[in-house]
């Protein structure tokens, strides 16, 4: 099986120290400084988890534009897109579970992917995140989805700098943070380029002020190569 066809299969891919080590104190750095309370945020954010506005500094838009992250991406959308949003989450001490579930695409079955990129190792002890390879394409006829069924979950465990890039339909979730260890990530939104317009209607409410006039197109980013590592 090629590289291109298991990530289809898999609807992921979990690219080891895809971020440079030596941007990993700065952008930790980043995060830190951009910690906002829920109540500052356009909508409630969840009191469990630490939220980050830093969708504006440079070191992370070069991680959002890292070209082997964009290679997956555009595998995965099929056509031209662009970044929609980027924030910075941290489930905190005891906190941080989320119930399996989809982000769910838009117009069309893999018009939007997401990517997180973890600024610490992360794994069962400070609430790494639970996906369930290849649930982003159900078989014709198979029955819902059980979200409440955990058996064919696994959870991701590896070390800061590396991105885990999935379609949004894949079923996936936060975990508890049961040690209280840092664990702050990025979580990036890339959409198709037809959702732009109502990518724009949105953009308030989730707190983007980033440029989102960028457009990247599949071609433009070699996939495969060994680019996918396990």
């Amino acid at each position: 099986m090629t590289d291109r066809e298991q990530l289809h299969r898999d609807g992921y891919v979990l690219l080891r120290r895809a971020i440079p080590a030596e941007w990993l104190d700065e952008l930790r750095a980043v995060f830190d400084a951009g910690v906002k309370p829920s109540s500052q945020w356009p909508v409630p954010r969840g009191m469990d988890w630490r939220h980050s506005l830093l969708d504006c500094d440079s070191k992370v838009q070069a991680v959002c534009r890292l070209p082997q992250v964009l290679a997956v991406v555009g595998e995965l959308i099929g056509e031209r897109f662009f970044l929609s949003q980027v924030e910075g989450r941290e489930p905190l001490a005891d906190g941080g579970h989320q119930r399996l579930h989809r982000d769910l695409s838009a117009q069309r079955p893999g018009d939007m992917v997401n990517a997180l990129a973890y600024f610490d190792d992360y794994g069962p002890g400070n609430g790494a995140t639970r996906i369930v390879p290849g649930s982003h394409r159900p078989e014709q006829g198979a029955p819902p989805f059980d979200f409440n069924d955990e058996s064919r979950s696994v959870q991701l465990s590896g070390s800061a700098g590396d991105i885990l890039v999935f379609d949004v339909d894949l079923v996936h979730a936060g975990s508890r943070n049961p040690t209280g260890a840092r664990r702050r990530s990025i979580l990036i939104s890339y959409f198709s380029e037809p959702l732009y317009a109502s990518h724009l209607e949105t953009v308030s409410l989730r707190g983007v002020r980033m440029d989102t006039t960028d457009r990247f197109d599949p071609s433009d980013f070699a996939y495969g190569g060994g680019l996918i590592i396990r």
